[in-house]
């Protein structure tokens, strides 16, 4: 594969993507368990950027910078272990996967998984040693995404106080912090808070409906939030925790809301974790 290629695939890895994919996930496939794949995407994102900045591994390029391409490296942003396209790539599509159990869609997601995974080798951005860690972390993820043992909990103090007291947490993490931990806080508490109440419509044509309006919403709102703050704002804490919390929040409650006509509140008997596809 060209260069060109390569970056293209590892693009998929980018957090852009992911919101999407998220998103689109929630709305026209598995509401009721989308909020324990989110919770479980949240703390791979965590543990990810703990251990880069913790153990603060160079790039392989560090000592070479020409030794690969501007944009290449434009892809590569902090430490180098372990990778965090390989771990978070890993974690959503085969989370996704363990969630719906189909064969077809376990061979797409690996695959996916996969070239995301590859993609930083041959770009010259990570170590093997990297991409191995992240794809077993994102698979220990993926893994918790999946398990029917897991259960949120609904109760009002719980679903709400616990991200609270994340959010409090972010406004204590000193000037410098990177960026990724607020981020990834933030998009815990809103993972946990957010209990989808409705059901993907069934006709096709009413899915690419919700999924263009949708995601022009969510994206809106993201590219918003990025163009609108201050960069001395965006370099706060406790800014970046409120703007992810307030974006995955936007995603799964404003937007069915908005769009109630195609995204029917589902009966009571539904809301337990099950999947539509």
């Amino acid at each position: 594969m060209t260069p060109d290629l390569w970056l293209a695939i590892t693009n998929l890895g980018r957090d852009e993507v992911f919101i999407a994919v998220l998103a689109l996930y929630t709305w026209l496939v598995g509401p009721q368990r989308a909020r324990q794949l989110g919770v479980a995407f949240a703390l791979s994102y965590l543990v990810n950027s703990a251990l880069k900045y913790g153990l603060d591994v160079p790039r392989p390029f560090a000592a070479h910078p020409t030794a690969v391409s501007e944009a290449a490296r434009a892809t590569a942003g902090g430490p180098s272990f372990p990778s965090g396209h390989a771990q978070l790539g890993t974690t959503l599509w085969l989370g996704m996967a363990a969630q719906l159990r189909h064969p077809l869609f376990w061979g797409i997601a690996a695959l996916l998984a996969g070239l995301i995974a590859y993609s930083r080798l041959a770009l010259g951005v990570h170590f093997p040693a990297d991409v191995l860690v992240g794809s077993g972390l994102g698979l220990g993820c993926a893994a918790l995404a999946g398990t029917r043992r897991c259960v949120l909990p609904t109760a009002d103090l719980w679903r709400w106080g616990f991200p609270a007291a994340l959010l409090l947490a972010c406004c204590l993490l000193p000037g410098g912090t990177p960026r990724e931990l607020p981020a990834g806080l933030g998009m815990l508490a809103g993972f946990w808070a957010v209990q989808p109440g409705y059901t993907p419509p069934r006709r096709w044509n009413e899915r690419v409906l919700v999924a263009l309006l949708g995601l022009a919403l969510v994206m809106g709102l993201y590219l918003a939030l990025s163009a609108l703050l201050p960069a001395s704002w965006k370099a706060v804490a406790a800014v970046t925790a409120l703007r992810y919390a307030a974006l995955v929040l936007f995603a799964g409650t404003a937007v069915p809301y908005l769009l109630q006509r195609w995204l029917k509140p589902a009966a009571p008997a539904a809301l337990q974790p099950a999947l539509t596809l």
